[in-house]
């Protein structure tokens, strides 16, 4: 957290294309083509001294898909990092998490459902107190018997299956401008 901030308890949950970045109906292949959207990292901040953790929840189906590997995503999100530090050294992502399946497989860990949101969740939570993560054991759905109320946290999407995902989840959503991003709900969140 930023210095003198304490976290809150509550999360950001950001979708990346749309929210972040630009995106692009041929994705994101690699960092040369991560342009962020006006005022993103300024937001981020925002949120960040706010006193809320940020994690990233994405769709990435190339990679289920053979297009390119999950380190070609995280040099892509290494460079979105740096990026958005460059211009405000609060806006530190606390977890990125991505979903590599395509569509038609019907993961739990992809939107629609709430499967990122709910590791991301536990995982924060977790690296709270213990930050070796010892002893984690996530759980989904169902599974998940003592799952919190989670009343201030809240989901950022540029699509409907971010909505949905954050709706199953039972967090408020904001679905924002793909061409304004984050910066084009921040009012309503603040």
């Amino acid at each position: 957290m930023p210095e003198g901030v304490s976290w809150n308890g509550s999360i950001a949950f950001l979708d990346r294309d749309g929210v972040i970045n630009i995106g692009s109906e041929n994705y994101i292949n690699n960092p040369d083509e991560v342009v962020l959207l006006p005022d993103s990292p300024k937001s981020i901040g925002t949120l960040r001294r706010l006193g809320y953790r940020v994690c990233v929840v994405t769709n990435q189906s190339p990679i289920g898909r053979g297009l390119w590997t999950s380190q070609n995503l995280a040099n892509i999100h290494k460079r979105m990092q740096e990026m958005i530090l460059e211009e405000d050294p609060d806006a530190h992502f606390d977890l990125i998490l991505h979903s590599p399946y395509a569509p038609w497989e019907g993961a739990w860990a992809r939107k629609p459902f709430p499967g990122m949101l709910e590791a991301g969740r536990q995982l924060i939570d977790k690296a709270s107190v213990d930050p070796n993560l010892s002893d984690l054991e996530l759980f989904y759905g169902d599974d998940w018997t003592d799952r919190p109320l989670d009343p201030s946290s809240f989901m950022v999407g540029d699509r409907q299956v971010d909505i949905m995902a954050a709706n199953r989840y039972g967090i408020k959503s904001y679905l924002c401008n793909p061409e304004v991003g984050l910066s084009g709900v921040m009012e309503e969140i603040i």
